[in-house]
């Protein structure tokens, strides 16, 4: 079974499951979510918080930004798969957002 705590190990499709992150959807090699943000101002607030932890975990996601909604991606690009990587960066944004009081 891969590890929770190597930072480079494919998660299985369990493990992401497992992972419980809400609103986000598993594509397989990727997960996505969409980020009803309301206006365009709150929607570059959010991709500036993504960027800035992004930066700090060394770890960039796919972003799209669209008046009133910001859509992610993330995967393992260097392994061809999701990590905990994943996992974690996905639990900050959700964080983020929910810090702008988005659904």
């Amino acid at each position: 079974m891969a590890s929770m705590t190597d930072k480079k190990q494919i998660l299985t499709p369990e493990q992401i499951t497992d992972a419980d992150l809400t609103g986000w959807d598993n594509k397989g090699d990727h997960i996505t979510a969409s980020f009803d943000t309301g206006d365009f101002a709150t929607a570059l607030q959010l991709v500036n918080l993504i960027g800035e932890s992004a930066e700090e975990a060394n770890h960039h996601p796919d972003i799209t930004l669209t008046y009133g909604a910001v859509d992610v991606a993330l995967s393992s690009h260097d392994v061809g798969g999701l990590t905990i990587r994943d996992v974690e960066l996905a639990r900050v944004i959700n964080d983020h957002a929910k810090g702008l009081n988005l659904s």
